[in-house]
């Protein structure tokens, strides 16, 4: 299984509660109603950022995460070059998230406690 974590950072124009509603109630809608994310998707969880502070920690520089679980890497660069998803998925990401200002990780997870 491969795992596909995006570090999530808001359009600037947007407050954060109005990014995490648009990523919530309109772009999770949108990206499952695409074929190639039902058929290689395995499991979708998304997580926005709580205002917290820690002592001694920065504060926070992203507004939320995005996990995506597929089969293999082959499920993952399909679905992100489909041309169904490049046509609705892609301009989409453009109305709330700073992509440049996002990060990405592919990754194999290692459990080591449940």
């Amino acid at each position: 299984m491969v795992k596909f974590t995006i570090l999530l950072k808001r359009k600037a124009s947007l407050s954060h509660d109005e990014f995490v509603a648009y990523h919530k109630m309109h772009h999770a809608p949108l990206f499952m109603s695409i074929a190639v994310v039902r058929a290689t998707v395995r499991r979708y969880v998304q997580q926005h950022a709580m205002p917290v502070e820690l002592p001694g920690l920065p504060p926070v520089k992203y507004d939320g995460i995005t996990e995506l679980w597929f089969d293999d890497v082959d499920a993952l660069v399909g679905c992100f070059s489909d041309a169904d998803y490049m046509a609705k998925i892609r301009p989409d990401e453009a109305k709330f998230l700073d992509l440049h200002g996002c990060d990405f990780i592919v990754s194999a997870e290692t459990v080591i406690a449940e």
